[in-house]
């Protein structure tokens, strides 16, 4: 029979799959950011501006992100981004939160919320970097 080794020096790896309760979690822990919906779906906003939204599908997320990176993780990761022609003009990507992992979702909500969070909710004195915090 097969032993797993549950000791601290076991590596933990992260499994694939959030929820939007999850990203809400970390989300949430960003400088500004607040729940929120659109489109009649839950959503997260930081100032008033969109970070994230849960599609109707409840399985996938839209994320804000520029066109150049956007461009490059859809080659690069196309099980974990994709695009219908809704959002080809948009400065936005689809998300697959059943193949995220929390780790890579907390980098990828840092990198919308400092493309869309105003420059004085990013540099509000006595707030470190949220990636001074790695």
């Amino acid at each position: 029979m097969a032993r797993i080794d549950k000791s601290p020096r076991a590596p933990r790896r992260s499994s694939p799959g959030v929820t939007f309760a999850d990203v809400s979690r970390l989300g949430r822990a960003l400088p500004g950011v607040v729940e929120s919906t659109s489109y009649g779906t839950p959503a997260l906003k930081v100032d008033g501006k969109l970070l994230v939204r849960l599609k109707e599908d409840g399985e996938t997320l839209v994320l804000r992100m520029d066109f150049v990176n956007r461009d490059l993780l859809l080659r690069a990761e196309p099980d974990l981004f994709f695009l219908t022609d809704h959002y080809l003009n948009y400065p936005s990507i689809l998300l697959r939160l059943t193949r995220v992992t929390k780790p890579r979702l907390a980098e990828l909500l840092e990198d919308a919320w400092r493309l869309v969070a105003p420059r004085r909710t990013r540099e509000a004195p006595g707030k470190p970097s949220p990636r001074a915090k790695r």
